[in-house]
Protein backbone atom coordinates (compact mmCIF):
# COMPACT_ATOMS: atom_id res chain seq x y z
CA UNK A 1 0.00 0.00 0.00
CA UNK A 2 1.53 3.36 -0.94
CA UNK A 3 1.13 6.24 1.18
CA UNK A 4 0.47 9.69 -0.62
CA UNK A 5 0.27 11.79 2.64
CA UNK A 6 1.41 11.57 6.53
CA UNK A 7 1.20 13.86 8.87
CA UNK A 8 3.27 13.77 12.09
CA UNK A 9 2.66 14.73 15.46
CA UNK A 10 1.10 17.95 14.38
CA UNK A 11 0.80 20.96 16.72
CA UNK A 12 -0.84 24.60 17.03
CA UNK A 13 -0.28 26.38 19.44
CA UNK A 14 -2.25 29.71 19.41
CA UNK A 15 -2.27 32.41 22.69
CA UNK A 16 -4.50 30.32 25.28
CA UNK A 17 -5.31 27.66 23.14
CA UNK A 18 -3.58 24.58 21.86
CA UNK A 19 -5.91 24.15 18.33
CA UNK A 20 -4.34 21.09 16.73
CA UNK A 21 -2.88 18.62 19.70
CA UNK A 22 -0.19 15.71 18.19
CA UNK A 23 -2.36 14.73 15.19
CA UNK A 24 -0.76 11.68 13.12
CA UNK A 25 -2.74 10.39 10.33
CA UNK A 26 -1.63 8.76 6.99
CA UNK A 27 -3.62 8.81 3.93
CA UNK A 28 -3.02 5.75 1.42
CA UNK A 29 -3.12 6.77 -2.47
CA UNK A 30 -6.10 6.46 -4.55
CA UNK A 31 -9.18 6.92 -1.16
CA UNK A 32 -11.55 9.36 -0.15
CA UNK A 33 -10.22 10.39 3.01
CA UNK A 34 -12.60 12.11 5.35
CA UNK A 35 -11.84 14.57 8.34
CA UNK A 36 -14.68 14.58 10.51
CA UNK A 37 -15.57 16.98 13.63
CA UNK A 38 -17.45 20.30 14.89
CA UNK A 39 -16.91 23.60 14.43
CA UNK A 40 -13.47 24.28 16.69
CA UNK A 41 -12.12 20.48 16.56
CA UNK A 42 -9.32 21.48 14.82
CA UNK A 43 -9.86 19.82 11.77
CA UNK A 44 -9.27 23.18 9.27
CA UNK A 45 -6.33 23.91 11.01
CA UNK A 46 -5.00 20.80 10.78
CA UNK A 47 -5.94 20.71 7.02
CA UNK A 48 -4.21 24.44 6.31
CA UNK A 49 -1.21 22.95 8.22
CA UNK A 50 -1.29 20.20 5.72
CA UNK A 51 -1.37 22.26 2.86
CA UNK A 52 1.19 24.49 3.76
CA UNK A 53 -1.15 27.24 4.23
CA UNK A 54 -0.50 27.79 8.45
CA UNK A 55 2.51 27.00 9.52
CA UNK A 56 3.17 24.20 12.12
CA UNK A 57 4.05 24.47 15.88
CA UNK A 58 5.76 21.36 15.55
CA UNK A 59 5.48 18.11 13.49
CA UNK A 60 5.74 17.03 10.32
CA UNK A 61 3.49 16.47 7.18
CA UNK A 62 4.98 14.02 4.36
CA UNK A 63 4.24 13.56 0.67
CA UNK A 64 5.35 10.13 -0.99
CA UNK A 65 7.43 9.78 1.85
CA UNK A 66 9.10 12.66 1.61
CA UNK A 67 8.95 16.46 3.18
CA UNK A 68 6.39 17.94 1.53
CA UNK A 69 7.74 20.72 -0.61
CA UNK A 70 7.91 22.11 -4.11
CA UNK A 71 6.52 18.56 -5.71
CA UNK A 72 3.54 18.27 -2.97
CA UNK A 73 2.82 22.18 -4.03
CA UNK A 74 3.14 21.29 -7.70
CA UNK A 75 0.53 18.02 -7.51
CA UNK A 76 -2.26 18.98 -4.50
CA UNK A 77 -5.07 20.71 -5.41
CA UNK A 78 -7.08 22.60 -2.67
CA UNK A 79 -10.27 23.73 -2.55
CA UNK A 80 -10.22 26.37 0.18
CA UNK A 81 -13.74 26.68 2.40
CA UNK A 82 -13.54 30.12 1.97
CA UNK A 83 -12.50 31.60 -1.61
CA UNK A 84 -12.75 34.96 -3.06
CA UNK A 85 -12.78 34.65 -6.55
CA UNK A 86 -11.84 37.84 -9.00
CA UNK A 87 -14.79 40.11 -10.09
CA UNK A 88 -15.62 41.33 -13.63
CA UNK A 89 -13.80 38.47 -15.04
CA UNK A 90 -15.52 35.23 -16.58
CA UNK A 91 -15.54 31.50 -15.57
CA UNK A 92 -13.07 31.27 -18.53
CA UNK A 93 -10.43 34.03 -17.90
CA UNK A 94 -10.41 32.42 -13.95
CA UNK A 95 -9.75 28.63 -14.75
CA UNK A 96 -7.46 30.45 -17.43
CA UNK A 97 -5.62 32.49 -14.92
CA UNK A 98 -5.00 29.49 -12.27
CA UNK A 99 -4.00 27.10 -14.89
CA UNK A 100 -0.84 29.59 -15.78
CA UNK A 101 0.45 28.77 -12.24
CA UNK A 102 1.27 25.35 -12.31
CA UNK A 103 3.44 23.26 -14.73
CA UNK A 104 1.24 20.48 -14.87
CA UNK A 105 -1.73 21.72 -16.56
CA UNK A 106 -5.57 19.97 -16.82
CA UNK A 107 -6.57 20.11 -20.78
CA UNK A 108 -9.00 22.61 -20.62
CA UNK A 109 -11.91 21.09 -22.59
CA UNK A 110 -11.58 17.81 -20.25
CA UNK A 111 -12.18 20.01 -16.85
CA UNK A 112 -14.76 21.29 -18.40
CA UNK A 113 -17.00 18.52 -18.86
CA UNK A 114 -16.04 17.15 -15.87
CA UNK A 115 -16.82 20.45 -13.64
CA UNK A 116 -19.99 20.68 -15.82
CA UNK A 117 -18.95 24.22 -16.38
CA UNK A 118 -19.66 24.35 -20.50
CA UNK A 119 -22.65 26.63 -19.96
CA UNK A 120 -21.11 29.27 -17.62
CA UNK A 121 -17.70 29.97 -19.29
CA UNK A 122 -18.73 33.40 -20.28
CA UNK A 123 -20.60 34.17 -17.09
CA UNK A 124 -18.90 36.90 -14.51
CA UNK A 125 -18.13 35.34 -11.31
CA UNK A 126 -20.52 37.53 -9.40
CA UNK A 127 -23.40 35.75 -11.14
CA UNK A 128 -22.87 32.59 -10.21
CA UNK A 129 -25.37 30.42 -7.57
CA UNK A 130 -23.69 28.43 -4.78
CA UNK A 131 -23.89 25.36 -6.74
CA UNK A 132 -21.78 26.71 -9.73
CA UNK A 133 -19.46 28.55 -7.87
CA UNK A 134 -18.51 25.44 -5.96
CA UNK A 135 -18.57 23.49 -9.16
CA UNK A 136 -15.91 26.85 -10.34
CA UNK A 137 -13.62 26.07 -7.23
CA UNK A 138 -13.47 22.43 -8.17
CA UNK A 139 -11.83 23.14 -11.51
CA UNK A 140 -9.76 25.64 -10.30
CA UNK A 141 -8.51 22.90 -7.61
CA UNK A 142 -8.32 20.41 -10.67
CA UNK A 143 -6.10 23.15 -13.12
CA UNK A 144 -2.90 21.31 -12.64
CA UNK A 145 -3.84 17.66 -12.35
CA UNK A 146 -3.25 17.06 -8.96
CA UNK A 147 -2.41 13.24 -7.49
CA UNK A 148 -4.12 14.60 -4.06
CA UNK A 149 -6.86 17.00 -3.43
CA UNK A 150 -7.76 18.68 -0.56
CA UNK A 151 -12.00 19.64 -0.35
CA UNK A 152 -12.22 21.82 2.60
CA UNK A 153 -16.37 21.90 3.42
CA UNK A 154 -17.25 22.13 -0.16
CA UNK A 155 -20.60 21.93 0.43
CA UNK A 156 -21.98 24.24 3.16
CA UNK A 157 -24.61 26.40 2.14
CA UNK A 158 -25.47 24.45 -0.87
CA UNK A 159 -29.11 23.18 -1.30
CA UNK A 160 -29.26 19.28 -1.42
CA UNK A 161 -29.27 19.04 -4.79
CA UNK A 162 -26.36 21.13 -5.36
CA UNK A 163 -24.59 18.62 -3.02
CA UNK A 164 -25.67 15.39 -4.69
CA UNK A 165 -24.61 16.89 -7.61
CA UNK A 166 -21.37 17.66 -5.93
CA UNK A 167 -21.10 14.45 -4.15
CA UNK A 168 -20.90 12.73 -8.05
CA UNK A 169 -17.91 14.72 -9.17
CA UNK A 170 -16.06 14.45 -6.29
CA UNK A 171 -16.57 10.45 -6.99
CA UNK A 172 -15.91 10.93 -10.46
CA UNK A 173 -12.31 12.26 -9.40
CA UNK A 174 -11.44 9.37 -6.89
CA UNK A 175 -12.93 7.33 -9.74
CA UNK A 176 -10.15 8.80 -11.69
CA UNK A 177 -7.55 7.15 -9.46
CA UNK A 178 -6.57 11.03 -7.40
CA UNK A 179 -6.56 11.00 -3.54
CA UNK A 180 -8.49 13.25 -1.78
CA UNK A 181 -8.55 14.62 1.62
CA UNK A 182 -11.74 15.98 2.85
CA UNK A 183 -13.49 17.75 5.49
CA UNK A 184 -16.97 18.10 6.46
CA UNK A 185 -19.53 18.33 9.22
CA UNK A 186 -22.08 15.92 7.90
CA UNK A 187 -21.99 12.21 8.09
CA UNK A 188 -24.54 11.59 5.06
CA UNK A 189 -21.53 13.12 3.14
CA UNK A 190 -18.93 11.32 4.82
CA UNK A 191 -20.47 7.81 4.57
CA UNK A 192 -21.14 8.42 0.42
CA UNK A 193 -18.03 9.29 -0.28
CA UNK A 194 -15.54 8.39 2.26
CA UNK A 195 -13.23 5.15 2.13
CA UNK A 196 -11.53 5.87 5.85
CA UNK A 197 -12.55 8.87 8.47
CA UNK A 198 -10.67 10.32 11.20
CA UNK A 199 -12.69 11.79 13.99
CA UNK A 200 -11.54 14.84 15.44
CA UNK A 201 -12.65 16.80 18.78
CA UNK A 202 -10.77 19.35 21.29
CA UNK A 203 -7.55 19.10 19.04
CA UNK A 204 -7.21 15.61 18.77
CA UNK A 205 -8.01 12.33 16.79
CA UNK A 206 -10.25 10.42 18.70
CA UNK A 207 -11.24 7.61 16.32
CA UNK A 208 -10.09 6.63 12.75
CA UNK A 209 -11.13 3.67 10.40
CA UNK A 210 -13.65 3.13 7.55
CA UNK A 211 -17.42 4.17 8.62
CA UNK A 212 -18.43 0.87 8.53
CA UNK A 213 -15.75 -0.91 10.76
CA UNK A 214 -16.43 2.15 13.27
CA UNK A 215 -19.85 1.91 13.61
CA UNK A 216 -19.35 -2.07 14.07
CA UNK A 217 -17.07 -2.03 16.28
CA UNK A 218 -18.99 0.87 18.60
CA UNK A 219 -22.82 -0.72 18.11
CA UNK A 220 -24.33 -4.06 17.99
CA UNK A 221 -28.17 -3.72 16.58
CA UNK A 222 -30.67 -0.86 15.94
CA UNK A 223 -31.92 2.11 17.73
CA UNK A 224 -35.32 2.77 18.64
CA UNK A 225 -35.85 6.35 18.81
CA UNK A 226 -39.08 8.23 20.21
CA UNK A 227 -40.51 11.43 21.72
CA UNK A 228 -39.61 12.26 25.21
CA UNK A 229 -43.25 14.01 25.11
CA UNK A 230 -44.72 10.50 24.48
CA UNK A 231 -43.18 8.89 27.99
CA UNK A 232 -45.83 8.14 30.29
CA UNK A 233 -43.62 7.19 32.62
CA UNK A 234 -39.57 6.81 33.60
CA UNK A 235 -37.35 4.34 31.91
CA UNK A 236 -35.64 3.36 34.40
CA UNK A 237 -35.63 -0.31 34.13
CA UNK A 238 -34.81 0.22 29.95
CA UNK A 239 -31.36 1.24 29.28
CA UNK A 240 -31.12 4.33 26.79
CA UNK A 241 -30.48 7.98 26.05
CA UNK A 242 -31.83 11.01 26.35
CA UNK A 243 -30.88 13.65 23.78
CA UNK A 244 -32.85 16.87 25.35
CA UNK A 245 -31.52 19.53 23.17
CA UNK A 246 -33.63 17.00 20.45
CA UNK A 247 -36.26 16.07 22.68
CA UNK A 248 -35.65 12.31 21.81
CA UNK A 249 -35.28 9.04 23.69
CA UNK A 250 -33.11 6.55 21.75
CA UNK A 251 -32.84 2.55 22.59
CA UNK A 252 -29.93 0.36 21.33
CA UNK A 253 -30.97 -3.28 20.96
CA UNK A 254 -30.16 -6.23 19.51
CA UNK A 255 -34.05 -7.11 19.45
CA UNK A 256 -36.42 -4.96 18.07
CA UNK A 257 -39.55 -6.97 19.47
CA UNK A 258 -38.46 -7.39 22.64
CA UNK A 259 -37.37 -3.50 23.47
CA UNK A 260 -40.70 -2.84 21.97
CA UNK A 261 -42.66 -5.57 24.28
CA UNK A 262 -40.74 -3.42 26.95
CA UNK A 263 -41.16 0.38 25.97
CA UNK A 264 -45.23 -0.24 24.77
CA UNK A 265 -46.38 0.10 28.55
CA UNK A 266 -44.46 3.60 28.88
CA UNK A 267 -45.35 5.16 25.34
CA UNK A 268 -48.76 6.78 24.60
CA UNK A 269 -47.92 7.22 20.73
CA UNK A 270 -46.54 3.74 19.50
CA UNK A 271 -46.98 5.86 15.73
CA UNK A 272 -44.32 7.83 16.71
CA UNK A 273 -41.51 4.88 17.56
CA UNK A 274 -38.57 5.09 14.44
CA UNK A 275 -36.21 2.08 13.81
CA UNK A 276 -33.32 2.94 11.91
CA UNK A 277 -29.47 2.15 11.57
CA UNK A 278 -26.74 3.67 13.63
CA UNK A 279 -24.74 6.25 11.84
CA UNK A 280 -21.89 9.04 11.65
CA UNK A 281 -23.71 11.25 13.87
CA UNK A 282 -24.87 8.46 16.56
CA UNK A 283 -20.70 7.64 16.96
CA UNK A 284 -19.96 11.39 17.38
CA UNK A 285 -22.41 11.82 20.25
CA UNK A 286 -21.84 8.50 21.85
CA UNK A 287 -17.59 9.59 21.73
CA UNK A 288 -17.83 13.45 22.24
CA UNK A 289 -21.34 14.10 23.63
CA UNK A 290 -22.15 16.86 21.00
CA UNK A 291 -23.01 16.92 17.37
CA UNK A 292 -21.43 16.81 14.26
CA UNK A 293 -23.00 19.46 13.01
CA UNK A 294 -22.67 22.02 16.53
Amino acid sequence: MTIALEARNLKKQYPGVLAVDGVSLSVPEGICFGLLGPNGAGKTTTVEIIEGVTPATSGQVFYYGEVAGRKFRQEAGIQFQNTALQDFITVRETIEMFRTLYDRQADFDELIEQCSLGDLLDRDNRKLSGGQRQRLLLAVALVNRPRLIFLDEPTTGLDPQARRNFWDLVQSIRAGGSTILLTTHYMDEAQVLCDEIAIMDAGKIIKQGSPEQLLQEQYDGLIIELPISDLTDDLSGIEHTILENLGIIEVVTTDVSASLQQLSPHVSNLNQIKIRQPNLEDLFLDLTGHSLRA
